[in-house]
């Protein structure tokens, strides 16, 4: 499969998911992936707990036997 396939692929199964901490969660590891940058500064990682830490304390996410029925569905 060429690179443009994978791409529409991808595309249309992102368009399916209804939920909102997985698509954070992926656009966090595609931003990371796409940056590339390595290893983090402290203060970056410090920031990113934080901003994980205000996520959990709204709400926003799921639980592993969430995840793991999700899954199963893919």
């Amino acid at each position: 499969m060429d690179i443009n396939t994978e791409r529409t692929l991808l595309i249309k199964e992102l368009q399916q998911v209804e939920d909102i901490s997985l698509l954070k969660t992926l656009k966090a590891v595609l931003h990371y992936g796409l940056k590339n940058e390595g290893r983090i500064s402290v203060e970056q990682y410090n920031r990113e707990l934080e901003e994980a830490e205000a996520e959990i304390d709204r709400g926003e996410f799921i639980t592993q036997d969430e995840l793991k029925k999700q899954m199963k569905a893919w």
